[in-house]
């Protein structure tokens, strides 16, 4: 369907790429990936017939048409959200095409709009649900192939697993560009990757796609020294021989075979050695209540985003909040970090809890008119035995290096700010961590740098995000925040989409905590009649025994929540303990040591993980019997 033959593409004296070659058939699922800046939106560019090619061609087959959406807001004028999606002008007469326009409907419900919003102009939404329209009108006029840059960027969590579920059975092809490597696994059969000015390409998903790499790149190396081996023994008996005559003639024949050789030798893999490296600095203990919400009252004018709202969170838990695209999820992380005022109820923070907040707005922790070097200075307040030294070498390790610190803030792309944010976070660390949408604007493998750190993280995290993948590795618990109503669930993220599935909801929040209607049902006493006269012994001995029966369980499940309660406790202080040694420069001064604690720390972690399983399974069991 599509061709692109030994295509280059420069501007000035940068190449992009060289002899590009590629074949896009009908059914081809395709993700195209690659460092930022290596050309992957300019290739799509070429394709769409926006910029010419240097050399080379690019050709569809007859008949074939494409939709692309951009990354950045596409245009809106006076027609309405479902004209728009219908691809209909906005002076358009109805001409009653029902089945036009019920797939509209159908896919911008799916995508999160409200029927009331149908017939709205789309130029008074927001950029994001503009993007959202124009997704839609793709999806409606079904093109044989879609091109689409970073799709998942304006989506919240629920519009992204029904577009990713409607896309795994859309009827064209598909290339796109994404950072998300849950919706690459679930959505591609084969992975493209822009790199070095040369285009790769892979059969699979997109975790296929490293192990190939990562087997590819090993035997790389191996025939890279081989050769090399090769050349070196050769070189060998031509620097020794080579000034013999009666060997000379052999010396001769070894340097040709030299000079072939280095013809048709295998260049050195090149190691990315530009990549975020990073870990969280263990934060001081909390208190085992970090920070509670009572009665709180949140409004915006006349809309009311929360009413007598009550929320806590404990010492160590790893919660995401999901729920629609404005349904409070950021208003609540906000609330929660003390950077807007509530209107009523407390807030009420625990021992010893220093907060950190990671906005979704960057410039909202950042002052654009400071250089990167001024800006991580400025945590001296929170913490001041930061050094200018210190703040370098953690700059170092999110890329800001040399007189990268001293670019000014404004001037930062999306993903050098939010770097510039987490490096401060390294500078000063919070015992509770706020995050909204932490993972925007960042490349895959800072992502895995992310994720590596907070799962390393003793303290408390509570964070929103829409990228799966990062939920399902760094999150815990999960809370379901809709019209001002938070539903908790008792598990991570493929729990609360079991449970949110099995039963809207209601399934979840049993399983969360037991509501105040899941009392179970009473027998119904007998009607009343001519009383009986005393109760025998024996009777009263089986009832005693009945009553016994039935209070065993609880009193072996409290015994079990206090047990399991003190084995935590335990745990922690060693957890505590572990931690201190490991930061304590003299660990490191006996050979074998830090790697022996390291190993009783993942094994005590992994004892942590199951203890707070069983301790949240028994304390549920103690609620459904006392009920």
């Amino acid at each position: 369907m599509l061709t692109l033959a030994d295509v280059s593409k420069a501007y000035g004296t940068r190449t992009l790429f060289e002899g590009v070659s590629l074949f896009v058939k009908r059914d081809d699922r395709l993700g195209l990936v690659g460092p930022n800046g290596a050309g992957k939106t300019t290739l799509f560019h070429l394709i769409l017939g926006e910029d010419a090619p240097d050399s080379g061609s690019i050709t569809w087959q007859k008949g074939a048409d494409f939709g692309y959406l951009p990354q950045e807001t596409a245009p809106a004028g006076d027609e309405t959200v479902l004209q728009l999606a219908k691809g209909a002008p906005p002076d358009a007469e109805e001409h009653g095409d029902f089945s036009l326009e019920t797939k509209a409907k159908i896919v911008l419900t799916g995508l999160g709009f409200r029927e009331r919003d149908f017939d709205r102009p789309a130029r008074t939404f927001s950029g994001g649900w503009i993007m959202r329209a124009h997704l839609a009108r793709l999806l409606v006029s079904e093109p044989a192939l879609l091109l689409l840059d970073e799709p998942t960027n304006h989506l919240d969590l629920h519009a992204l697993l029904w577009f990713q579920d409607y896309l795994s059975r859309y009827p064209g092809g598909l290339v796109v560009i994404s950072h998300d490597r849950a919706f690459l696994n679930t959505l591609c059969t084969g992975i493209l990757e822009l790199r070095n000015r040369t285009l790769y390409r892979w059969t699979g998903n997109y975790d296929d796609y490293l192990r190939q790499k990562e087997a590819h790149h090993a035997q790389q190396i191996t025939l890279h020294k081989n050769q090399q081996r090769e050349i070196a023994h050769l070189q060998r008996f031509v620097d020794r021989f080579g000034a013999k005559a009666s060997l000379a003639s052999r010396a001769k024949s070894k340097e040709k075979q030299i000079e072939r050789l280095r013809q048709d030798a295998v260049d050195a893999p090149e190691e990315d050695i530009r990549r975020v490296q990073f870990r969280f600095p263990q934060p001081p203990r909390s208190g085992l209540k970090v920070v509670t919400l009572t009665g709180v009252e949140q409004a915006y004018g006349n809309h009311v985003v929360y009413r007598d709202l009550n929320f806590a969170a404990e010492r160590g838990q790893r919660v995401v909040l999901v729920g629609p695209n404005g349904a409070g999820k950021s208003t609540l992380l906000k609330i929660l970090a003390g950077v807007v005022p509530i209107q009523a109820g407390t807030r009420e923070l625990g021992g010893n809890v220093q907060s950190g907040y990671f906005a979704q707005n960057r410039l909202e922790n950042l002052d654009a008119k400071r250089t990167v070097l001024e800006e991580a200075l400025d945590v001296r307040h929170l913490n001041p035995e930061v050094t200018e030294r210190m703040a370098r070498t953690i700059l170092g390790g999110f890329l800001f290096r040399k007189d990268d610190v001293f670019k000014k803030v404004g001037v930062l792309s999306g993903g050098e700010k939010s770097r510039l944010a987490l490096a401060k976070l390294l500078l000063a660390p919070p015992n509770l961590l706020l995050m909204d949408e932490p993972t925007t604007h960042l490349d895959m493998a800072s992502i895995d740098a992310l994720i590596n750190a907070l799962r390393q993280y003793s303290g408390t995290l509570l964070f929103i995000s829409h990228d799966v993948h990062f939920i399902r590795q760094v999150a815990q618990r999960v809370v379901h925040v809709d019209a001002g109503r938070l539903t908790p669930y008792a598990g991570d993220f493929d729990y609360y989409l079991e449970k949110s599935k099995a039963g809207e909801g209601r399934a979840g929040v049993e399983a969360a905590s037991p509501p105040l209607s899941s009392h179970p049902r009473r027998e119904s006493p007998p009607p009343s009649g001519p009383r009986s006269g005393p109760k025998s012994k024996e009777q009263r001995r089986q009832e005693a025994e009945a009553r016994a029966a039935r209070s065993a369980p609880l009193r072996a499940a409290r015994a079990r929540v206090a047990q399991l309660e003190t084995e935590i406790t335990h745990l922690e202080q060693r957890q505590s303990e572990l931690t201190a040694a490991l930061e304590a420069p003299e660990t490191y001064n006996e050979p074998g040591k830090p790697q022996a604690l390291n190993r009783e720390l993942a094994h005590l972690v992994d004892r942590l993980a199951a203890a707070t399983a069983d301790w949240e399974s028994e304390s549920r069991k103690v609620a459904r019997l006392e009920a």
